[in-house]
């Protein structure tokens, strides 16, 4: 933008052209800091090891799709750690229903009640739908690990991502080991999984599919606020991912 100005001296006018570039930031990612584990933690369930004791719990409240709902359908949160070998998730999940309508993994995950982590190893975002710049791993209530492959459909990555489940009344406890790939992940070929190391910072978000009495999703509930209408655009871009930075 040009912004002229008039400058008087001695009764001459003189008119001075500025050249201004409004400077625009790009807006700030949540940022959360991830204490590191002194062992692996076991993937059973209990979450009995010291590190689940000492990190915080942080909400799943963002509302990404569907109705509003009340404490009593959903109530979620949920802390992290890492060791150099993977991230781990420890999640807490009230819902008073559990659907798991489709047999098959592959036919619309989406629309059974599943935990949805969204990875991105170097925190650079951008479009991820039918690419490996990051990841969107649905987490079945079977423990089958769901994505969009780059054939433009669902694949399972079980090798990915292990899980385990244990649910007492409407609580249910998950435990989550997630192995990172870089975006050179090719889904035809061996790949080796990043180690992790202090410092590393990496594009995170965390999300629930309820579904109570539908053949259909009915709500979707994240970790993190998205800004715009559609708030369902995890699964596209990872440039609304929040971001995690690796702590001793």
């Amino acid at each position: 933008m040009n912004i002229y100005v008039d400058i008087k001296e001695n009764d001459k006018i003189e008119t001075v052209k500025f050249n201004y570039k409004k400077q625009t930031e790009e807006p700030l990612k949540p940022t959360q800091n991830v204490k590191k584990a002194q062992s692996n933690p076991k993937i059973d369930g209990i979450a009995d090891e010291n590190i689940w004791q000492n990190t915080k719990w942080y909400p799943i409240d963002q509302l990404w799709l569907g109705s509003q709902y009340n404490s009593a359908d959903f109530e979620g949160k949920y802390k992290l750690t890492w060791t150099k070998e993977a991230l781990y998730l420890l999640a807490e999940i009230k819902d008073d229903k559990l659907i798991d309508i489709n047999e098959n993994p592959l036919i619309a995950w989406w629309d059974d009640d599943c935990l949805e982590i969204f990875i991105d190893e170097d925190n650079s975002g951008g479009e991820h739908q039918y690419n490996h710049n990051a990841f969107a791993y649905h987490i079945a209530l079977d423990g089958n690990v769901v994505d969009m492959s780059t054939e433009k459909q669902g694949k399972l990555y079980n090798s990915h991502v292990e899980s385990k489940r244990i649910t007492k009344g409407n609580t249910s406890t998950w435990e989550v080991k997630i192995l990172l790939f870089d975006d050179t992940y090719d889904d035809n070929k061996e790949n080796i999984p990043v180690e992790l190391l202090v410092g590393k910072t990496i594009g995170f978000a965390l999300a629930y599919c309820d579904n109570d009495y539908s053949t259909v999703r009915e709500n979707f509930i994240g970790s993190i606020p998205v800004e715009g209408e559609d708030k369902n655009r995890g699964w596209i871009d990872a440039n609304i991912f929040g971001t995690l930075k690796l702590i001793d």
